[in-house]
């Protein structure tokens, strides 16, 4: 009997696969499904429709593969494909960084992928980041360039670990060669959150209040939309900003929900910023999961972690981004949004005093090329005044 269940999850496994173009992988991952399913009516192959076209079509795809694959009489396969279960054999290693924040995204991933693979083993191992050793100067100051990645990213390349977990707002848009996202993570909230000493909203804060920040996105909007704040510089993980605004005199703080929310924190939000005021970080929300780009069985071990609707607004925000060569120190917000009618994008671009902020949006009525999206969209920016805004801070033309 076919399960239905199944062949609706394998498909959105098969789509991730497609819309990243891993082609090996995905030709493995569909005949182990013809192999594991007794196929018997043409309707059992309904769900390789999404990505026929793409290769051929369905009869192809069948035609291609060994006539035993069509039978009748077929054998129950275990549940994991063999790349998978050679993955379970070997004892996987995961780097993340140390912060209480990274340590739950790390465990998460874990506990998450000991539900669906009991039979795998793991170790996690806790490396320092560029990013958590300079805890007294501006981000902007330090560099963006994977401050909180490259340490995990090189024991990634030596083979010391298999494995990593970051949140995705941190990571490049352009990662080291021999490094891939396996996997992007179901969104959380990606909105920005105030905390504020007595439970103020936004527009409640006193003329003049002083607010905490570590991020030039946030403060470059906050200033457009409230040129009266004093904003201030804050660094270090979350533990250690709650600490520095409980000790201070400080109106209030801004942090990304997800993290806050991660933690457990929720009783200290005032607010949850609308994101009219405060466009998030690209990818702020989702957690990305990194590994070599030849480990093919671990490729195809964590793509069970993916969410497509998250993976295709990572892919238009990261593009966006990528086109528009920001980063921590370009103060730019993007957030895609995906249904079913397709993929809408909205960012924006603004300069570090915040007085101007320049912003659109695009959309596409299907989920085919989220780079176009986010390519098009910085494009509109650009010509609509975001050009100058990068030329004065990169000190030269931007593209």
């Amino acid at each position: 009997m076919i399960r239905r269940d199944r062949l609706a999850a394998e498909q959105t496994t098969l789509l991730s696969l497609f819309q990243k173009s891993h082609f090996p992988h995905l030709f493995k991952r569909i005949i182990h499904i013809l192999e594991s399913q007794p196929f018997r009516e043409s309707s059992d192959f309904d769900f390789l429709n999404p990505i026929a076209g793409g290769l051929g079509g369905v009869q192809e795809i069948l035609n291609d593969k060994p006539t035993a694959l069509r039978g009748k009489n077929r054998v129950e396969l275990p549940g994991s494909p063999p790349s998978v279960l050679r993955a379970m054999n070997r004892e996987i290693r995961i780097a993340t960084r140390g912060s209480e924040l990274a340590l739950w995204q790390t465990n998460w991933v874990r506990g998450e992928l000991e539900n669906r693979f009991p039979e795998a083993r793991f170790e996690t191992l806790t490396i320092k980041t560029t990013g958590d050793k300079i805890l007294d100067v501006p981000l902007a100051k330090i560099g963006d360039k994977g401050l909180f990645t490259k340490e995990l990213d090189t024991s990634l390349l030596r083979g010391e670990t298999d494995f990593a977990v970051h949140s995705l707002k941190d990571l490049p848009t352009k990662l080291p060669d021999g490094l891939a996202i396996a996997a992007i993570t179901k969104r959380r909230d990606a909105r920005d959150v105030l905390i504020s000493r007595n439970g103020e909203d936004l527009a409640s804060l006193r003329q003049g209040a002083r607010v905490a920040t570590g991020s030039l996105r946030r403060r470059s909007q906050l200033l457009h939309h409230r040129p009266d704040l004093e904003i201030l510089e804050i660094r270090g993980n979350l533990n250690t900003r709650f600490r520095k605004f409980d000790e201070s005199d400080w109106d209030a703080m801004i942090l990304a929900a997800a993290g806050v929310e991660r933690l457990g924190w929720d009783s200290r939000i005032s607010e949850k910023i609308s994101t009219d005021i405060l466009l998030p970080a690209v990818g702020q929300g989702s957690l990305a999961i990194l590994c070599r780009e030849e480990d093919d069985e671990m490729l195809e071990f964590l793509i069970n972690m993916e969410d497509r609707e998250s993976m295709l607004a990572a892919r238009a925000e990261r593009s966006l981004m990528r086109t528009l060569e920001g980063g921590c120190q370009v103060p730019i917000g993007a957030q895609a949004v995906v249904s079913e009618a397709g993929i809408s994008l909205a960012g924006c671009v603004c300069s570090l005093d915040g007085r101007t902020l320049v912003r659109d949006s695009v959309s596409t009525e299907t989920h085919d090329d989220p780079e176009k999206l986010g390519a098009l969209l910085a494009g509109k920016l650009l010509e609509n005044g975001a050009r100058e805004i990068l030329r004065g801070i990169f000190g030269k033309d931007s593209r």
